[in-house]
């Protein structure tokens, strides 16, 4: 991607969109048409790498830890296909509160905006397979009906198979042929050439579980909230979680949940947890794994994609 700054540091350099995205999940063409607001949030990721956990800290930070307040209707999933153009922008332009909005769009394919705080959620791959596997396993038929008629560029959804390791092998040797997302190295890729961005934050799924509080003041911090009494700080910490998102996985889950999943919203909000893989990798496996990341990303991305931190940019 040649319209971010790469690693040179030079914050003046803005991202540009270059292209549109056209999938089973995704029109990236409806972003050209969304009104950006100067106080609008956008959280980015790729699928399964703490997105739903991100909407609901940002929501929790804004409401002052309400916990009547339901981040998965609040947030929705901007480019998602299968909901009509005209319905979502009119839903957009309706919300009279500090919006804070979904994607799953690489950078390149992304709307900038100066003003717009962007923060980007990344998880380890092999976390991020594990946890698609069971997105899509525990999917209803309903769900996959939901993309049956859709036209597009990328190729057919198709429910994975029992092992999650076979979608490994296909996000080593190949992510394109990943039928139920996106290509992942280009997407993580993205995003971190912009690092240096004043307006984007980056976070890493680890982080989140070795320090949440830490991360959501600094969260908080980012996008200029003000600062809250600090019983409703810790009850937005609290709501944030994963023990009591799983408790009112409701409140969190989007609206279609309940039809798109087996058990509904506990299945979207499924474990939290990393490491799954450590079991059904061989040492020849997470070989190849780490070596297609450091050639695809580089050293030091590679290297925060696997462990999180702060001190890369």
């Amino acid at each position: 991607m040649t319209s971010t700054n790469g690693t040179n540091g030079d914050a003046g350099k803005m991202p540009v969109k270059t292209r549109e995205v056209s999938n089973a999940h995704q029109d990236s063409t409806v972003w050209n048409d969304v009104k950006l607001r100067p106080d609008d949030i956008i959280i980015s990721t790729y699928a399964k790498s703490g997105t739903t956990w991100t909407q609901q800290i940002v929501s929790q930070l804004l409401h002052q830890g309400d916990p009547t307040v339901a981040a998965g209707a609040l947030s929705p999933w901007v480019e998602l296909r299968i909901v009509p153009r005209p319905v979502m922008l009119g839903m957009l332009e309706a919300q009279t509160h500090r919006r804070f909005l979904k994607t799953h769009l690489p950078l390149d394919a992304m709307v900038w905006d100066p003003k717009v705080k962007y923060i980007f959620i990344a998880r380890d791959g092999r976390d991020m397979i594990w946890s698609l596997h069971h997105h899509f396993r525990s999917a209803t038929p309903a769900f996959y009906a939901f993309f049956e008629n859709e036209v597009h560029d990328g190729p057919t959804m198709q429910r994975p198979s029992e092992n999650p390791r076979d979608l490994f092998v296909q996000l080593v040797e190949d992510d394109t042929r990943i039928s139920i997302s996106w290509p992942f190295w280009s997407h993580i890729r993205s995003w971190w050439e912009a690092r240096h961005q004043p307006n984007l934050l980056l976070v890493h799924f680890n982080d989140l579980k070795a320090d949440l509080e830490g991360n959501m003041r600094r969260i908080a911090k980012f996008l200029e909230i003000p600062d809250m009494p600090e019983d409703k700080f810790q009850a937005a910490v609290e709501h944030s979680s994963f023990a009591w998102m799983k408790e009112h996985a409701e409140m969190s889950a989007p609206p279609q949940a309940e039809v798109a999943w087996e058990n509904g919203a506990q299945d979207f909000i499924n474990k939290g947890t990393n490491s799954r893989w450590k079991d059904v990798l061989s040492q020849e496996d997470n070989k190849r794994y780490l070596d297609k990341a450091r050639e695809e990303l580089g050293e030091e991305c590679a290297n925060w994609l696997q462990n999180g931190g702060t001190n890369y940019y």
